[in-house]
């Protein structure tokens, strides 16, 4: 099980202009916060300072941890933080298997071992037998799975979502919806969710307004 995942006094400014003027918070394993507000608001930008991809424009500080540790200074790829956007960036050029092959560990190196984890993300995504695939093959919602199935097999201790959902139509919003609370409660991940749509936050959940930070 993944740790909690803890913001502490975190603030967000570009040029003369605060974001986020002090943002506290702690995200419980299996737990899903909403983050809302107009654009602009630093709600993306918040994802990024976690993810370490902040652009340079911006000038962030407070801590990130995952459980006990601390990865505020740490490299992107050794944050263990995974990241789902609103297009599902999969390869063009590789099979549906090897996109998700891409995202396993390096440590994974027994090909049997990596063909069964491949296996078991397409059977969970409802997916079995379409490995060899061409991606652009895919309806949008077997795409969107697919995805999720990717950032998963990378074995991240926190998830963050930035609206993954905007770009499926109504029916394939809700069910992909579903899908990725489900899979990820299951994992007992720490997760941040960013939309514009207050019908995408978790049932019960609890939703954080960013405008009412700066």
């Amino acid at each position: 099980m993944s740790g909690s995942l803890r913001l502490e006094s975190v603030r967000i400014a570009i040029g003369a202009g605060t974001l986020i003027a002090s943002l506290d918070l702690d995200v419980a394993p299996g737990e899903c916060v909403t983050l809302m507000g107009p654009s602009g608001c630093g709600k993306s930008t918040l994802l990024a300072y976690i993810s370490g991809a902040l652009d340079p424009a911006f000038r962030a500080t407070g801590r990130i941890l995952i459980g006990s540790v601390d990865i505020t200074a740490l490299p992107p790829e050794a944050r263990q933080v995974g990241i789902l956007f609103q297009d599902d960036l999969l390869f063009p050029h590789m099979s549906v298997a090897g996109n998700l092959a891409f995202a396993l560990p390096a440590v994974v190196r027994d090909r049997a071992v990596r063909r069964a984890h491949i296996e078991q993300a397409l059977a969970e995504a409802d997916l079995a037998g379409f490995g060899e695939r061409d991606p652009a093959t895919l309806s949008g919602g077997q795409r969107a799975r697919v995805a999720l199935m990717r950032t998963l097999l990378a074995g991240p201790k926190a998830l963050l979502l930035d609206e993954p959902f905007n770009k499926l139509d109504i029916a394939l919003r809700g069910e992909f919806r579903r899908f990725v609370f489900e899979h990820v409660a299951r994992r007992e991940l720490p997760m941040l969710l960013v939309t514009h749509d207050e019908a995408d936050a978790l049932e019960g959940g609890r939703v954080i307004r960013l405008t009412e930070l700066c």
